[in-house]
């Protein structure tokens, strides 16, 4: 998520991305049938060699959606003095781009100019979840991929230094609730996080305190070896919670005990409501899985593109 804060140009931005009404789960039934298999394979076979894969894609799609819509604009390559979203500072330590050429190959072959990247990268998304133990769910498709891709509208993805209102108009201004983001949270089940993004909490994290005092002390002494202020190592870093690679309700569990990794996870706390959901979260794997199949399918429905790429690098 974004290392720095900013909500210029929010609400401009926005006016051109809606919620879509045009999507469906049949939208390819008649066009390209396979479509859903053929993603599936890519992410499968990516998965087998790479078991970082999952939560790269999964992470992927956020970042897409949080910026334009699910548009793919993510994808984008920089083109000559147009630095695009993915070299922006959230973005530098996105992976696995590869998987989603892989199935736009695929598809290219089966059905030629008919799928397009940003469904890729949102089927893509729901098949990382479901082979990491997770839910699965239908997705809605016809979205369509973006012609602009900018990396100084990365600094609108919500960060992990952010505090509780700070994330909820983040996640309010894409039309997403409380719940929302108290689900899609738990998507910090997968994945590894670099110091970079939770130092703010264990070196001269206020005039008062140098480590944040919401952080388990235990946990904390964890941190700042891995983290020391000087001669850290390069990529130094943690996983996000100890069941890296599997889809589970642990990331809830771990917030009640103060070991949320970010400020933005252990925040969830500071608020009854979403205090409550995180308990529920933690308690019942169940309303967890449900919740966030219910959110992704919304969160995936914010849509603002335009074409169908013929290669998800480069606008046609």
């Amino acid at each position: 998520m974004a290392v720095t804060v900013a909500f210029l140009n929010l609400i401009i931005m926005f006016s051109v991305v809606s919620t879509s009404k045009s999507l469906s789960l049949n939208y390819y039934s008649k066009t390209c049938p396979d479509v859903e298999c053929i993603v599936a394979k890519a992410v499968k076979d990516a998965t087998a060699r790479d078991k970082t894969v999952p939560a790269a894609l999964l992470r992927m799609h956020f970042h897409d959606c949080f910026v334009r819509g699910c548009d793919a604009s993510v994808l984008l390559n920089s083109k000559g003095s147009n630095k695009a979203e993915k070299d922006g500072p959230p973005n530098v330590s996105l992976h696995a781009f590869y998987v989603i050429d892989a199935a736009k190959k695929a598809l290219e072959a089966s059905c030629p100019g008919v799928v397009s990247c940003a469904d890729i990268l949102a089927l893509a998304a729901r098949d990382a979840v479901f082979l990491s133990g997770g839910p699965t769910w239908d997705v809605p498709k016809g979205r369509k991929d973006g012609r602009t891709s900018k990396a100084s509208e990365t600094r609108q993805l919500p960060a992990p230094t952010f505090n509780l209102s700070q994330l909820r108009q983040s996640f309010s201004q894409r039309g997403l609730s409380g719940e929302d983001l108290v689900a899609l949270s738990g998507g910090h089940t997968l994945g590894f996080s670099h110091c970079s993004s939770f130092k703010n909490r264990i070196h001269n994290f206020n005039a008062t305190h140098d480590v944040d005092p919401s952080l388990n002390p235990s946990f904390a002494t964890k941190l700042i070896s891995i983290c020391p202020l000087k001669n850290q190592a390069k990529n130094a870093g943690t996983s996000m919670d100890p069941s890296t690679t599997t889809f589970d309700n642990t990331y809830y569990r771990l917030i009640l005990q103060q070991k949320g990794l970010f400020s933005s996870d252990q925040v969830l706390l500071d608020n009854p409501d979403t205090k409550n959901l995180v308990a529920k979260f933690a308690t019942s794997k169940k309303a967890f899985y449900d919740a966030f199949a219910k959110s992704m399918i919304k969160m995936s429905s914010i849509n603002g593109g335009q074409e169908v790429r013929k290669d998800c690098r480069v606008i046609n």
